[in-house]
């Protein structure tokens, strides 16, 4: 469910809260890694994962907010619930589910 929160600059960031996150298969762990180097070890970790299977990537990159929902869409998987604040030093969790 997003919900429109301000930050201290004034621009408007949309956070997804999910009540219940899903249980990830396999949790990756990026750190600070950027979205090109990302990207290629978040497909790495989905191909081996079966359908339907959930991977939970934590990070602290602020470009993976937009770029994760981009390549799931792109690639057939589904961003099922973000949570996390960057701006109070707390990892986003994205939970992707692997498609067919």
């Amino acid at each position: 469910m997003p919900v429109a929160d301000a930050r201290e600059d004034g621009e408007i960031e949309e956070v997804h809260v999910s009540e219940s996150s899903p249980t990830p298969a396999v949790t990756l762990e990026v750190g600070y890694e950027g979205c090109g180097t990302l990207l290629v070890v978040i497909r790495k970790r989905m191909d081996a994962l079966a359908p339907g299977a959930v991977l939970e990537v934590v990070g602290y990159d602020p470009g993976a907010r937009e770029d994760l929902p981009a390549w799931c869409r792109m690639t057939h998987n589904e961003l099922v619930a973000t949570t996390g604040d960057l701006r109070r030093g707390e990892p986003m969790h994205y939970f992707i589910r692997k498609g067919s």
